[in-house]
């Protein structure tokens, strides 16, 4: 069999560039040896998302008498929760599914590994068959990666993809890993009435986000009950009295331990490139096992493309529709880069955080004199009717030009009101761009004005603002 490209893997980056290369004229053939939408769609954002939003509903249900509506005895039943995911799932899936067909896109389902660099060997259950190809994107995303301590493969200790199959919530669970996957787990468990535990290494909860971000989002989900221990590294997993006992070193570097029926690790991820046969094509990867490629998404082979987790950049979901859209563009004869600057970074916790551009401190670093404006929603009206009041935007420009840096959101909604932020970058707008445009009221975006007006001592709706 020959085909003009091949795309490994059916995740974001891969369907996304099989569809862009099919519009574009090329014959071609995706390879994908479980289910189409990859982690994100089966895995990992979408039944995350599907989860948290059913025990948001039941939160709101349970404080329904903050708006004058009486719904006493509200009870959340997790296998109903489990189940409204997976239809969800399924129904998204079917519909990767259906656009591929329409786009005359042929599917083959099995494992692909390449012999070399224009021939590749695909396994299913019943046969194997070679393919021959003048293009190749591996798109092949990324797995959970493991923790080198004693227990870390004992049972109860699971993995982000056994957290979503959970038939119960656990009565207790302590999470080694306090970045994204981890603060999301938090907030999902908490919600339906475990005990949760995190611990993490690093000095802040999700390293790379705003210091202030991180601080809000900190005590938010200690007012909540979920337990956080930081400057902390776990030693070993040990089973006790049919729990399990993780010992780590708290931030002093005091011995300490604590005991919990579940242990979800989530410590990051890493490339899948398992099995792949990378070396009989002479692709290059770095020292954690992520392939390298360049600004067009070419990795060292002239004919070989990779695109999303597999090559180690920003692990989301969204960067991986972009790359593979590059990548499939950039192998059928197309210049194209994808403008890392406007990647917006969204977290779902209660309450949702989002960031676009860089951090106070990086923009410091990178040498920018810059001015900071704030705005609290508990001083937006449309906030007040919603009874979500805490968090605030955050807006860094530069004093020079005023032009927008960053954007950071901790707040309602916070992850649709952050493509304003993203726009503006995106533009190189003003903080006065965004003060002169309208926004409609009452509204939560007019948060995003207030931010900009405060940023030159302005905002009206904070008391004492002067010039």
């Amino acid at each position: 069999m020959s085909t003009e490209l091949v795309v490994i893997g059916g995740g974001p980056a891969g369907y996304v560039a099989a569809l862009r290369a099919s519009q574009l004229g090329a014959k071609v053939t995706l390879v994908e040896n479980r289910e189409l939408g990859g982690t994100c769609l089966n895995r990992g954002c979408i039944p995350t998302k599907a989860l948290l939003k059913s025990t948001e509903v039941y939160e709101i249900v349970k404080e329904a008498s903050n708006f004058g509506v009486s719904a006493d005895n509200a009870a959340i039943d997790f296998t109903s929760v489990i189940n409204k995911k997976e239809t969800i799932v399924k129904q998204l899936v079917a519909g990767v599914k259906h656009l591929l067909a329409s786009s005359g896109v042929e599917v083959v389902k099995g494992s692909a590994r390449f012999l070399n660099r224009n021939n590749i060997e695909i396994t299913s259950s019943d046969k194997t068959h070679r393919l021959t190809a003048q293009k190749f994107i591996i798109a092949t995303g990324s797995v959970p990666a493991a923790l080198p301590i004693p227990g870390f493969d004992s049972d109860d200790v699971l993995t982000s993809d056994q957290a979503l199959n959970l038939e119960h919530p656990p009565e207790s669970m302590v999470i080694i890993g306090g970045g994204v996957i981890g603060v999301e787990f938090a907030t999902i468990f908490q919600s339906v009435g475990t005990k949760v535990t995190i611990i993490e290494m690093m000095p802040q909860l999700i390293p790379t986000m705003d210091t202030e971000m991180a601080q809000l989002l900190e005590r938010s989900l200690k007012k909540r009950g979920i337990g956080i221990y930081l400057n902390s590294r776990v030693e070993s997993i040990e089973d006790e009295d049919g729990a399990k006992l993780i010992q780590f070193k708290d931030q002093t570097g005091k011995p300490s331990s604590i005991s919990a029926d579940k242990v979800l690790v989530s410590v990051g991820r890493k490339a899948n490139t398992e099995g792949l046969g990378l070396e009989n094509a002479g692709v290059k990867t770095d020292e954690k096992g992520d392939i390298q490629v360049n600004h067009f998404m070419e990795t060292n082979i002239p004919n070989i493309y990779a695109a999303g987790d597999v090559t180690g950049g920003i692990l989301l979901a969204h960067v991986a529709f972009e790359e593979g859209k590059a990548a499939a563009q950039n192998a059928l004869g197309h210049k194209s880069k994808v403008d890392y600057r406007v990647v917006p970074n969204c977290i779902f916790t209660r309450p949702e955080i989002a960031s676009v551009g860089l951090s106070e401190e990086e923009a410091q670093k990178a040498g920018y004199k810059i001015k900071v404006g704030r705005f609290p929603f508990r001083a937006n009206g449309k906030a007040l009717t919603m009874n979500e009041k805490e968090g605030f935007v955050k807006i860094v420009a530069d004093t020079r030009y005023d032009e927008i840096l960053c954007v950071h959101i901790i707040g309602p909604h916070a992850s649709d009101l952050i493509h304003e932020g993203a726009l503006a970058i995106k533009l190189e707008a003003t903080l006065e761009e965004i003060v002169e445009t309208i926004h409609a009221h009452p509204t939560l975006a007019e948060t995003m004005v207030e931010a900009a007006l405060d940023a030159d001592n302005l905002a009206l709706h904070i008391p004492g603002r002067k010039a």
